[in-house]
């Protein structure tokens, strides 16, 4: 439906309806205290801002458990618990607008939830906190609007569940609020009605984390443990009293974050652990007792702990591997940029010049034969009854030339078109019905036909316009252009799909597109391309219910317009460069929807989403032809003719990004990929249920190209995995997996013993070949000049590689860094090591080989808390830090004091909005190291949200470029809820708030592509800079990801 950028963190987010109102209206607040009111139009499908306003106060300590954001069921006022002590009021007047806000004093401080109470003549707040015993209570108030005050409220109940932290209000008419603790769940309402039910009958360790009403009167409530079980807790009443609570278990989903109850028994379980889902609960259950049926999963990607980047084909492009998910929702998922094409068969031919599928008859669901043309002859290849290709005749057609078009017809023809002839034949009999010959001295050089009419350009301009009538082919029309014609189309896009009112006409010389009416060839429109390369290939179409015309050049250019289907009219022009060769275009369905296959030395599928066109890479290396091969064997197939081969494959879902999940049921914290062994790596963490608190810890070798389990090697009890990497050693020509421990004690505050262990791969298992006892967790490992780098709580450690007299190994000690709070993350280039650390941001080190030691040469003296850190290149240093902000650092080589010398200088600050947990360099998409794009650097990082981006260092003149477009961009597209793109983007923590610089927000930028030619034409003018060129310039830089 819609996807919208907010300019904030969603903290809160409610839905109301105000009185007289027909529908809902959605309340927004974000971390950064400001709020908004959307409505939805219908009619222009736009999200409508109805109120905003900014909720900050000048003074307060933020809350430690989160925002709270509610808000009254009768509509009466918003509440929000943003500051300790204080619940900011946002009334609303009797026309449901909202008016001005005001704090009221709260005596409790450690506030856990609080929610309004249904059915009260005065808005109620029940508050649910904990005393300084740490005791925790329930209490009521009543918000007096006039006098901007609580007053004591109806009830209250001192001295619940220890782990109580949510509170489910019931509506009226039984009113009242439910108490989720550890222990027990409690029911208690203004009448000292009070019913309890013990939650151990469930299951011990069992938190309910999220919930959902089911019914109107909130007699049923669907309950979320941290385990992803789902459990109904049901309010047994006798008329308007509450006689007992009943639990009962439904099944297993992912962990639930969030309950939405639809209709029907249709639920949608919204989770940050792993995929979101759509489930049916059924009134019986199945053979494992569940009666929860999944209907459909969401991919989630978060929380993304780690990830390595892959290059499995060797093209230059890669693929993420991430640990995703946690708990037991933990997986890997292999996430890959462009479709990919599963080959089916394939067979060594040369030189193929045309590739067409034709059915047995035209009513077939499944093609029969696969036309493939050569330069002086044409083969034909049929299905047989063991589902082989083999080849064959059809003996009306001419096998002897080259077979220019090919194509089913009515009355259960075949068309063939050649340089000297059109042929009919018959389906059944496979025999020449009727032939069209060309004149005398002119040959066919460019043909297309559809089931009942063909168009063909002989020599000299001359356009022939050929229908077939009683399975005969008449010549209708005939037209003499000024140019030769380069390209024709006659794909019908109107109500009849046998019979096209338009063609397309590509041309030489004026270089143009023009739109011929059917069948009086009269021309309705011209449209001049500009340059000199000549249109290879056009193309009428019709995805999503709008249509276009698609031109492609010789120089792997597309033009695209939208077209009207009855006045031939042509509109907003775009262009976008796919590739450097000629390109041809070919319409093809998968699953039930049309789609466009654009072939050339950049294969690429052409395809409409939210009835926009988008582009996406088909990984393959150079496609000379294709044509759709739907047949029984392989159904929605695709025949691809590449340099020297045929081959027939399915296609991938039509999406920009593919996601393969392997589930782990266990989490994964540290992966790494060794191409020597064709492995992946990774340490992971299970929780066992049976036991109390128990967590196994292990690493898991995996095949990289199957993900299939080849060994495990558990680790002790208490140790965990905190890092992995595969290096080698100098004078070692092995590939070694090392991994770093820490063994995590109960009583430790921070873990004094760690290991590290060095792994060979052999016969596909894990054999310890060294391991080395540490003082501490190794947070981080390098291969560092033939030597192991790692990071030991506060200190860094160099090892050097030693081979003991009996050809065993051992790690020796070499120097070390002291001077850091905790060193968790390195990165090396050359001699030099940049450390991220727990609070003091980042530190440059370098190594001496003279003295073997390691000294600090700079730093940033900021306090920033850091969660990733990499080397961008020599000079320039990213970090993320945990108030979701990014920075780079750099170092000031040439600077004239040594002082100025020895720090590192912040250039570059931005707000991401997101935690980052890891960078490394790559890249998703294939670079074509002729293209400019070719040579722009990039960083991939991902999040605890699932959010993979990317980090791409633009060259000056290009930064400058789009920092203009960007500032321009952002008087014309306005945020939802008319929040500020600047003030998101700002840096912003405890300490201080500061504009954006140096960073670029990419997806801003690309919008613009989204913008409707007006619009565009008014950025185009306040930059003063053509449509085409900015559309160009954008382009290019969707190219990155």
């Amino acid at each position: 439906m819609l996807d919208v950028p907010i300019y904030g963190r969603i903290a809160t987010i409610e839905l109301f309806r105000p009185h007289n109102e027909t529908q809902d209206f959605l309340f927004i607040a974000t971390e950064r205290y400001k709020f908004c009111v959307l409505q939805w139009d219908a009619e222009k499908s736009e999200l409508i801002t109805r109120a905003m306003g900014d909720v900050s106060d000048r003074i307060g300590r933020p809350t430690d458990n989160g925002q709270i954001g509610i808000i009254d069921p009768d509509c009466r006022l918003i509440g929000l618990h943003l500051y300790d002590g204080l619940f900011k009021v946002i009334p609303f007047d009797n026309k449901g607008q909202l008016k001005e806000a005001f704090n009221i004093r709260l005596e409790e401080l450690q506030v856990l939830d609080i929610k309004f109470l249904h059915g009260c003549a005065k808005p109620t707040i029940v508050v649910l906190y904990q005393d300084n015993k740490d005791v925790r209570h329930v209490k009521t108030y009543e918000v007096a609007l006039k006098d901007k005050d609580f007053v004591e409220g109806p009830w209250s109940q001192n001295n619940v569940d220890n782990g109580a932290g949510l509170l489910i209000p019931v509506p009226a008419p039984l009113g009242g609020v439910i108490i989720i603790g550890e222990e027990q769940i409690v029911y208690c309402n203004a009448n000292s009605t009070f019913k309890a039910i013990p939650i151990k009958q469930i299951s011990w360790q069992s938190i309910i984390r999220a919930y959902g009403r089911v019914d109107p009167d909130g007699s049923r409530y669907l309950l979320g443990d941290n385990t992803g079980i789902l459990h109904l807790l049901v309010l047994t009443h006798e008329r308007e009293r509450v006689t007992g609570l009943k639990i009962e278990y439904l099944g297993e989903t992912s962990i639930a974050s969030s309950i939405s109850y639809l209709d029907n028994g249709v639920v949608y379980v919204g989770s940050r652990f792993g995929d979101s889902q759509l489930v049916k609960l059924n009134l019986q259950a199945d053979a494992s007792g569940s009666f929860v049926e999944i209907l459909e999963r969401y991919v989630n990607l978060g929380p993304i702990v780690d990830f390595c980047v892959v290059d499995l084909d060797r093209q230059g492009q890669g693929q993420v591997v991430t640990c995703s998910g946690a708990f037991k929702d933990g997986s890997l998922r292999v996430v890959r940029n462009g479709i990919g094409i599963n080959e089916q068969a394939s067979v060594e031919l040369q030189g193929i010049k045309g590739l067409w599928s034709l059915k047995s008859s035209i009513n077939d669901p499944f093609d029969m034969y696969l036309v493939v043309s050569f330069i002086s002859e044409t083969r034909f290849l049929a299905m047989n009854m063991e589902d082989e290709l083999e080849e064959t005749e059809i003996e009306g057609f001419d096998a002897q030339t080259q077979t220019l078009f090919c194509q089913n017809a009515i009355n259960d023809l075949l068309i063939q078109v050649t340089a000297n002839s059109v042929r009919l034949v018959s389906c059944t009999s496979r025999e020449l019905v009727n032939q069209w010959n060309a004149p005398a001295g002119f040959s066919v050089n460019v043909a297309s036909a559809n089931a009942s009419q063909v168009l063909l350009a002989t020599g000299g301009g001359h356009l022939v316009y050929l229908e077939i009538r009683d399975a005969k082919l008449v010549e209708v029309k005939h037209a003499q252009l000024e140019h030769e014609i380069s390209c024709l189309d006659l794909n019908p896009i109107g109500e009849n799909p046998q019979y096209s009112s338009l063609a397309a006409v590509g041309m030489w010389t004026d270089i143009s597109v023009r739109i011929f009416s059917l069948p009086d060839l009269e021309l309705i429109r011209k449209e001049n391309l500009g340059g000199e390369i000549v249109p290879r290939s056009v193309l009428l179409c019709t995805l999503e219910g709008v249509s276009y015309l698609l031109c492609a050049l010789g120089d792997g250019n597309l033009f695209s317009f939208l077209l009207n289907a009855s006045t031939g009219e042509l509109t907003d022009r775009k262009k976008v460069t796919l590739g450097t060769q000629p390109i041809s275009l070919r319409t093809f369905s998968s699953k039930g929807t049309t789609h466009v296959f654009a072939s050339s030395d950049r294969p690429t599928v052409i395809y409409s989403s939210n009835k926009k066109l988008l582009y996406s890479n088909v990984n393959l290396k150079e496609v000379n032809h294709m044509c759709p091969f739907n047949t029984a064997a392989f159904p929605d197939s695709l025949a691809i003719a590449k340099e020297g081969e045929l081959s027939i494959g399915t296609i991938d879902d039509i999406q920009k990004l593919h996601i393969r999940t392997i589930p782990l049921n266990e989490q994964a914290r540290r992966i790494c990929h060794q191409e020597q062994s064709r492995t992946l790596a990774f340490c992971s963490f299970k929780y066992n249920q049976s036991v109390e608190e128990s967590e196994t810890h292990l690493i898991r070798l995996l095949d990289h190209q199957t993900f299939e389990s080849l060994c495990v090697y558990p680790l002790d009890q208490y140790e965990c995995g905190c890092s992995i990497i595969s290096c080698s050693f100098a004078d070692d020509s092995n590939v070694y997996y090392c991994v770093g421990t820490a063994y995590v004690i109960p009583e430790e505050n921070e873990p004094t013993k760690g290991r590290i262990l060095v792994f060979a791969v052999e016969d596909g298992s894990l054999q310890l070949i060294v391991e080395k006892e540490t003082k501490g967790a190794v947070y981080s490992l390098n291969a560092f000049n033939g030597k192991l780098l790692a990071a030991i709580n506060q200190k860094i450690q160099l090892y050097k590689w030693m081979s003991r007299e009996d050809g065993s190994h051992e790690l020796q000690s070499e120097c070390g860094h002291h001077g850091h709070i905790l060193a968790l993350y390195t990165q090396t280039r050359g001699d030099f090591i940049v450390v991220g650390d727990l609070m003091k941001s980042i530190s440059l080190l370098v190594y001496k080989h003279e003295e073997s030691a390691i000294e600090e040469r700079a730093r940033d003296y900021n306090a920033n808390w850091m969660t990733a850190v990499e080397m961008l290149d020599d000079e320039v240093y990213v970090g993320a830090e945990n108030s979701y902000n990014l920075f780079t650092v750099r170092k000031n080589s040439d600077a004239a004091t040594d002082d100025e010398r020895a720090r590192l200088e912040v250039v570059g600050e931005y707000h991401l909005g997101e935690f980052v947990n890891r960078f490394r360099h790559g890249s998703l998409v294939m670079r074509l190291p002729d293209s400019d794009i070719g040579q722009i650097p990039t960083v991939i990082f991902g999040t605890i949200n699932g959010v993979i981006g990317i980090i791409a260092s633009l060259p000056h003149d290009q930064y400058i470029f789009l920092e203009k477009l960007q500032s321009t961009l952002v008087k014309y597209i306005k945020g939802v809820g008319n929040l500020s793109h600047e003030q998101w983007r700002s840096f912003h923590n405890d300490k201080k708030t500061a504009e954006a610089r140096n960073f670029l927000d990419g997806d801003l930028i690309e919008s613009f592509l989204d913008l409707s030619r007006s619009k565009m034409e008014e950025v185009s003018k306040a930059m003063g800079v053509p449509v085409e060129e900015l559309s160009k310039r954008v382009e290019e830089l969707t190219r990155l990801h």
